[in-house]
Order: C-alpha cells, then structure tokens, then sequence
C-alpha cells in the first residue's frame, strides 16, 4: 500500500478515537435525559410532540411492548413509503421525460423495506425512478426514521444489561423522538451546510441538456442531494441520490467529503461503545468493544488494500502508474480512499459506496462480504451495532465458561439456558437466511437469470453478496447482478425484514431477561470481560462462528476465484 493511503487510514482512524469519548457522553446524556446544551430548543418541541400524538412518555416499557411498538413504527412507515412510491407520478415534482424506470409493484415492496429497515437496496437508478417530492418527503424521511428507531433499540438493549431487577427497557416513542431531535437532526443539518460548501448540489431545478465536445447530448440529473446524502450516511442508510451513489461527484465531490461521509457512517456506532461503558457503570467494557472492532476493521482495511494495491498479476503490464487494481476506482479518490470507503461501509451497514465493489480483485471483494456476513460488529448499523458485538461477545463468553467449568457472566449476569437458546437463534437466523436464499437463487431460473455479466465463481459471489448485504441491513452490491426482478425484488425485501426484526427482537428479548436480573460480584474464578484477554475472544469467536457457517460457500466463490486468477 501506498504511504498516503496509511497515513489516510491513520488519521480516519485517529479522528474515530477522539470522538468516541465525547460523542459517547453526549447519547449517554441524551438518553438519560440529563442536561444538554440542545434542551432549552428541543425541550418544548419534544413536549409538543408527545402532547400532539397523545403519547405518554413516562410510562416504561417492557420488552414485548418495545418490540411492539418498533415493529408496528417500521410496518407504519414502510406502508406509507409503499402508497408514496406508487402514486409518484401524481406528485409534484415528477418529471416524466427523465424517469425511465417503471415503479412496479415489486419495486415499490422492495424500496419501501429496503428504506424503513435502514437497507436502502437499490434496485434502481436513482435519478431515473425517484422524483424530487419521493427523494425528499419518502426516502429521506425514511432515512431520519429508521436510523432513529434502530438507535432506540440500541439504547434499550443497553438499558437491559445496565438496570437490574426490573422488566423495563425504557419508552419507544421517547427514545425515538430523542434520537431524532436531539441526534439526527442538529447534526445532518450541519453536515448536510458542509457538502453544500463543498459543492454538493441542493436545489429542484429541472434537469440540464448539455451538448458534448462529440456533439452529442448529455442530460445532467440536479436536485436536493445533499439533504439526502448526509443522513443517509449519519443513519447508516446508504441509498443514493444517483445510481452510482458515492463515486457520483454531485453525492461526494472531494477526498475532504468522503472521509466527512466515512466519519459520519461511523463515530455515532462507535461512540455507543462508550454510552455501553458509562451505562453499566464501567468504561472499561465499552473501550475492549471499541477496540475488537477497530481491530478487526484495520484488518480488513490492510488486507482489502494490499489487494487493489497488488492487482490482477495478468494485468501487470497495463497496469497504471499508481499501479494496482483501479477497475472500477474514481482517479480523484485512488485505491487508498476506494478501499477505506468498502471497509467503512460494509462494517457501517450503510451501502453508500464510491466504487464498485464488483470490479475489485476476489479478495479485495471477499473483504466487504465478509464484514457483512459477521453481522454488523465492527461498528454497524445505528443502534444495531453494539447489540450485535455484545451478541458475540456473549457466545464468546459461553465458551469460555464451558473450558472452565462455570456458568458464564456477563457484568454480574449469569447467562443461563434460557439466554443461550435467544443467542443460537440469533446467530442461526442470519446464516440460515443467507445460505437458504442464495442456494435457492442459483438452483431456479429466476434466480440465474440476474447473472446478466457473470458466471462461475464470480456470479455466485454476486448472489451471495446480494443476500448478505439485504441480511445485514447494508444495500451495498455487486452490480453485477440484475436485481429489479420480481424474484430478486420479493427475496431480498423478506431477507431485509428478517435482517432488521429477526436480530432485533432475540436482542431485545435478551435484554429483557438480564434487565430482571441482578448483579453478582465479581470473583477470582470469573473471566474478566474488561480485559485483553475478553477481546481477544470476542474476535476469534466471530472469525470461528463465520467460518464454520460460511466456508463452504466463500470456498466455491471468492476463495476459488482468487486461485484461479493466480
């Protein structure tokens, strides 16, 4: 790799560090509705809120109500997104010269998942199917909802490992008006004036027709983009504006934007670590889940980029005087910030990419799908993040404790037969969602059929990496594969659902059991879950579990490929 390319990471990485600490102390204050600066705006606002929709936000909830009521928020909103994509072309705004892609009904179901569930999969080009009033009034909507309610969720699992001897998690609808008031909001609007600065265009104006040196015409798609483009990053959403999302120099003009973006997918989910450690009374928790994950994402970083950086060896005489694999690379970002925006977006469960991910070497794209298939713990999604690496961290546990004779403890909380039997089926939900779909998609016709580019081992990465990013909740792919067909469309919006409730609700359940728990001391025979020796668990148990679940199908695709190129 390229000296610039590791000072780039550094700094990124340096940037992360510092932010968790105060990022962290603030959701901590947010959400125990202790003082914050914002108070004397938002205060009033929230009370408005609660008495204009009738919502009494002290009364605590327990964690069948809260996993009620998150269910019936997104179903709510993915209903309402559904009606708005099939009546766009009734709506203001909607230019029907320019909009070429038919909003099928198969579409819409998909779209309409894929953006209440933090997904945002796109099956479509945006600038060519969304008009101004769904981007903004549908899709950004959206993007502040759901991001909002899966940092609700987080919160409430925390609160479950934190309290004791009691059954509450907290109040939804409180948690989520916070998230967006005092989170969201105040920082996409600042973040969204910085792109502005920087070029990103905010405006309704009509499509421009150009006339090319060729002299041919060329049609320059505008509009609200940079109100779109920071909360889609800031939620961990994804979707874009334009079909090639990031690499579009209208979403993401300069390499100051795209580490801007890359800090915006990240330091929210990294910095919930922190609100962990204050929440359970011990920051030393939160800092060893901080570092399992910047961890395992330097890993991918060093390992995605000594691929582009080394190539195809078949290509070595035309390669570049960069030298390395630019296929499919902005020039203004090279390999260095080609390969940071991957990582950080196939950990941040936000699809927002600036290259295309199919065009990398086998195991420059076996990196970003195997950050999806470890299920959001690098990081993650907004909220969904520090449930998923506590997750592991408690499988982790299990083990440990079966080596040493004693029933694992997690901060004073036993985890017991009935705590076990939510972790396997959070663990099988996601493997068994991924592998199931994508064996079906490659033994039926329609499934082949979206293989309009590849074959082979390559193809089956693509259908692979399709389903694991739907499963994932990220919406990053291979663009490879033909996915606006009704099979593809049906398949990967159940896998997004699955993704976003099937992981959910066992965490919630989980929080719900150790909440009415108390805390035991902590003793010379117990594993020290504060410790290098914890973290160190925490990732062989993810590399060990992926790997038993995923080999075979990683060994027929990527794994293979990466051979025969060789």
């Amino acid at each position: 790799m390229s000296v610039f390319a590791c000072i780039q990471y550094g700094v990124f990485l340096c940037i992360v560090a510092l932010l968790v600490k105060p990022m962290g102390i603030y959701l901590k204050r947010v959400f125990a509705r202790e003082h914050t600066w914002l108070d004397p705006l938002f205060c009033p606002i929230e009370r408005t809120v609660y008495r204009v929709v009738r919502i009494d936000a002290e009364r605590e909830m327990n964690w069948k109500q809260y996993s009620l009521a998150f269910i019936l928020f997104t179903l709510i909103g993915t209903l309402a997104l559904y009606v708005l994509l099939r009546v766009q072309h009734l709506l203001p705004w909607f230019d029907a010269a320019h909009m070429s892609t038919p909003m099928t009904p198969d579409l819409a179901f998909n779209t309409a998942i894929s953006f209440s569930t933090t997904t945002t999969w796109q099956a479509y080009a945006g600038e060519t199917t969304m008009s101004y009033f769904t981007q903004i009034v549908g899709l950004a909507t959206q993007n502040f909802l759901a991001g909002a309610a899966g940092l609700a969720v987080g919160i409430a699992f925390i609160r479950g490992i934190a309290r004791e001897r009691t059954e509450s998690l907290g109040n939804f609808w409180r948690d989520l008006v916070r998230a967006l008031l005092w989170v969201l909001l105040p920082i996409s609007l600042i973040g969204s004036v910085l792109l502005i600065w920087q070029g990103v265009p905010m405006n309704f104006h009509p499509y421009t027709e150009v006339r090319t040196l060729e002299g041919g015409t060329q049609i320059i798609a505008q509009g609200p983009v940079a109100a779109l483009e920071w909360i889609k990053n800031l939620g961990t959403n994804g979707g874009g504006f334009f079909n090639v999302n990031g690499a579009h120099p209208f979403e993401n003009p300069t390499p100051f934007t795209n580490i801007l973006e890359m800090l915006a997918i990240v330091v929210l989910p990294a910095s919930l670590t922190y609100t962990f450690g204050l929440m359970v009374g011990n920051t030393r928790q939160g800092w060893v889940l901080f570092w399992v994950m910047t961890t395992l994402f330097i890993a991918g970083l060093l390992l995605c980029g000594w691929a582009e950086q080394h190539g195809n060896p078949a290509l070595s005489p035309y390669m570049t005087s960069e030298g390395g694999n630019m296929e499919g690379k902005e020039v203004r970002f090279g390999i260095g910030g080609s390969v940071l925006t991957a990582i950080t977006t196939s950990n941040g469960a936000t699809g927002s990419y600036n290259s295309m991910h199919d065009s990398y070497t086998p195991l420059g794209g076996a990196i970003p799908l195997l950050n999806m298939l470890l299920g959001e713990i690098i990081y993650g999604g907004l909220g969904t993040g520090v449930y998923s690496i506590i997750m592991v961290a408690l499988i982790g546990l299990f083990l440990a404790g079966l080596m040493i004779g004693r029933t694992p403890e997690y901060l004073g909380k036993k985890i017991e037969p009935p705590e076990m039997k939510l972790l396997a089926l959070y663990t099988l939900i996601g493997s068994v969602s991924v592998v199931t779909s994508t064996a079906l998609a490659i033994v039926i016709q329609p499934g082949l059929a979206g293989l309009t580019t590849n074959g082979g081992p390559h193809g089956l990465t693509e259908i692979l990496y399709a389903f694991a990013s739907s499963m994932a909740n990220n919406g990053q792919n291979f663009a490879g594969l033909s996915a606006n067909s009704p099979f593809y469309n049906v398949a990967t919006g159940l896998v997004m659902l699955l993704g976003r409730f099937g992981l959910a609700i066992p965490a919630l359940a989980l929080a719900g059991k150790l909440s009415r728990q108390s805390r035991r001391p902590m003793t010379p025979g117990k594993l020290q879950t504060d410790s290098v020796l914890f973290g160190t668990v925490i990732i062989f148990t993810a590399l060990i579990v992926v790997g038993l679940t995923y080999v075979a199908v990683l060994a027929l695709g990527p794994v293979v490929e990466q051979f025969r190129m060789g």
